[in-house]
């Protein structure tokens, strides 16, 4: 890197979403200087990119705020019970502008490498403009659900029609009125946009491989008693979720599934599916780690699609057969009662899968379905994907793809033995996608920051893991996952979407959990991490 192109940060943070917006605000405050890189052309991150219509978060937009601004807190006005993703990205830039972030932050800029140099004990960071600056510290904000998985199908060259993927959504939309459009994959991201399109389009084929669970949202406008109630005591309110789980506020029952009744069973999931949202998931105690006990929402789940669907074969090609909740749970505004529409055509593609994208469509089989618009709902390599796209090497030149050849290898999610001073938010081996975001990212910003000024307070430089750590909460993130149905899944979760990535469940379960072992480090004056001048 020629030294004319290179300028000192004490710290570099790629992406600006939720999570690198908060770095530089929190870091910003000790003194430090940040420059934050971003790939897009305006802050927000996933809230940014996934523009598809439909998009909305599944967790009470009461919840999914930052916590760090009582101003903040009071001033901004959510309107529905989950926002949307228009809502969503106000908000975002609304904070930027606040707290004034954005002479930080490089737009349209995406980092190709970062490579640690031992003698300086530094990062050099190199932006895809060809210019380059020094950190001592390198934070990658760049998100769990932001690399795009798009399958290499044969021919998609050849389509004569528009085809977009939702995590890069348009931002200007897309005219769908009056075309024939198919939309590719029925995970969390069709749920929400194929009723949507349903209305706009002249006849839509969701092609299906692998059906999912969903509830309904009951989505609607929120009260604003409701929400004055709330920040006259913004604390209280987020203690509940604070302390669940999955960082929400599921109201967990203690009560096992199988020491109720039958009666006492349905009774449960009655009120919790006409409360709406994921808090069925927390109807009882075992339903994440009882085969039997899940089975009991399993199958109350699939007796609601087969009421709600017309068609007794359409019904059935709905029906998941895994485990409720191991692959990601969905919550659902119109989803199944649009397959009662008579321009909605479910094509089930498990055991006959699409063979290639031709000129004029989709080919299943012997049959073309001829199509104007492809619409890949197909996901994201998660967890690890955008970390991958980047040229991250460590000691002795050893690149993160390499270290983690075998799955993602941390200790807390936050740091990788090897990568000193480098720091993941809502990493692999921490709670992330399956927590409430917001909070997961403020609680390891938090953390980080308070190192950062440990290490200067005591004239220190360099932090790093050490293996034996790693390898210990590597062990502790496999053992809680399998006490639980997660790994039973073919999910995102491990992997298991993106051919030949390695299979590991790489979320942390259990939110409240994972926030005592990190104090629980501090307070053992950094336990696992070797820390010197």
């Amino acid at each position: 890197m020629a030294e004319a192109t290179v300028r000192g940060f004490d710290a570099v943070v790629v992406g600006a979403g939720f999570g690198g917006l908060y770095a530089l605000w929190r870091l910003r405050g000790l003194g430090m200087s940040v420059r934050v890189y971003e790939g897009g052309s305006g802050v927000g991150g996933t809230w940014f990119w996934n523009r598809y219509p439909g998009a909305r978060c599944d967790v009470e937009s009461l919840a999914y705020s930052y916590s760090f601004s009582p101003e903040l807190e009071q001033e901004w006005v959510w309107t529905e019970r989950y926002a949307s993703q228009p809502e969503i990205l106000r908000y975002a830039n609304h904070v930027a502008d606040r707290f004034d972030l954005r002479r930080d932050i490089q737009l349209n800029t995406r980092i190709e490498s970062a490579i640690f140099d031992e003698q300086s004990g530094r990062w050099n960071v190199r932006a895809d403009d060809g210019t380059g600056v020094s950190a001592q510290y390198c934070i990658m904000a760049t998100g769990c659900l932001s690399s795009r998985n798009t399958p290499d199908f044969p021919g998609l060259e050849t389509f004569r029609g528009a085809h977009h993927h939702t995590g890069s959504w348009p931002a200007e939309g897309v005219d769908l009125e009056g075309k024939r459009v198919g939309i590719i994959g029925t995970g969390s991201s069709a749920i929400q946009a194929i009723p949507i399109i349903a209305e706009q389009a002249e006849h839509l084929h969701v092609f299906q491989r692998t059906p999912n669970y969903s509830i309904p949202a009951r989505n609607g406008p929120l009260d604003p008693g409701f929400q004055e109630k709330v920040k006259a005591d913004y604390e209280a309110f987020r203690q509940p979720f604070l302390g669940g789980m999955f960082g929400l506020d599921f109201s967990p029952h203690d009560r096992l599934a199988m020491d109720a009744t039958p009666g006492e069973r349905r009774e449960m999931y009655e009120r919790r599916w006409a409360e709406g949202g994921l808090a069925l998931i927390g109807s009882f105690a075992d339903l994440l780690s009882s085969q039997e006990a899940n089975d009991t929402a399993a199958e109350f789940i699939r007796g609601k699609i087969r009421e709600i669907v017309d068609d007794p074969e359409v019904a059935e090609k709905l029906l998941p057969d895994s485990p409720v909740a191991c692959k990601r749970p969905c919550a659902d505004t119109g989803y199944f009662e649009t397959y009662n529409r008579p321009d909605v055509t479910l094509v089930d593609i498990s055991d006959t899968p699409i063979d290639e994208i031709t000129p004029a469509g989709v080919r299943v089989g012997d049959r073309e379905y001829e199509l104007d618009t492809i619409v890949f709902a197909t996901g994201f390599d998660a967890m690890t994907g955008s970390l991958m796209r980047i040229d991250i090497r460590g000691r002795a030149g050893l690149t993160l793809a390499e270290k983690w050849s075998g799955g993602p290898r941390t200790y807390l999610g936050l740091c990788t033995v090897g990568f000193p001073n480098l720091f993941t938010i809502t990493g692999p081996g921490s709670p992330s996608v399956l927590a409430n975001m917001i909070p997961a990212i403020e609680q390891h910003v938090d953390w980080i920051a308070d190192c950062f000024m440990h290490m200067r307070e005591r004239g220190l430089s360099v932090i790093e893991a050490t293996r034996e750590a790693e390898d210990a909460w590597v062990d502790h993130v496999n053992e809680r996952a399998d006490r639980t149905l997660y790994p039973s899944c073919n999910s995102w979760y491990v992997g298991a979407n993106i051919p030949g990535k390695p299979r590991v469940f790489m979320p942390y379960l259990g939110f409240p959990a994972y926030v005592e072992r990190c104090e629980e480090v501090v307070a053992r004056e950094y336990e696992g991490f070797e820390l010197s001048a």
